[in-house]
């Protein structure tokens, strides 16, 4: 393959679904307190694989971590072929069951993508009595 035309990469952002949260953490990201403030975002990877007929052809794969501001740690996370909402959520759940201890209330923080906008999302989220906190637009 001589020449391959480059595509764009992955943004999540789809106009407004839903409601978009406030920023709460304005770019604070330290907390000395382990579960209190968790990060995620919907990472987009690319590799190559051959077909039948032996050309290359690129795939996708979708990375959706959820991280601990505290240490970094991942909390949860999934790996899918298309962004998908349902993948998301059960990560979501996952880290929200591993983040309970926190003896503060959370704040879980996104970008403005169609996934983190969804009322199933914040549903899980308001459930927890968890913070929701949003940035700028991927």
């Amino acid at each position: 393959t001589k020449f391959i035309r480059k595509s764009r990469r992955y943004n999540s952002y789809k106009g407004t679904i839903g409601r978009v949260a406030k920023n709460l953490i304005h770019r604070r990201f330290y907390t000395s307190i382990p579960h209190q403030k968790v990060t995620t975002d919907t990472l987009e990877f690319k590799y190559y694989e051959h077909d039948k007929n032996k050309k290359l052809v690129i795939k996708k794969l979708y990375l959706d971590p959820f991280l601990d501001m505290f240490n970094g740690e991942i909390l949860s996370y999934r790996i899918s072929e298309r962004p998908n909402a349902k993948v998301i959520i059960d990560a979501q759940k996952e880290a929200m069951d591993r983040t309970d201890d926190c003896p503060y209330r959370r704040t879980f923080h996104s970008d403005q993508g169609w996934a983190y906008q969804m009322k199933a999302y914040k549903k899980q989220l308001t459930k927890q009595n968890i913070f929701q906190s949003m940035s700028r637009k991927g």
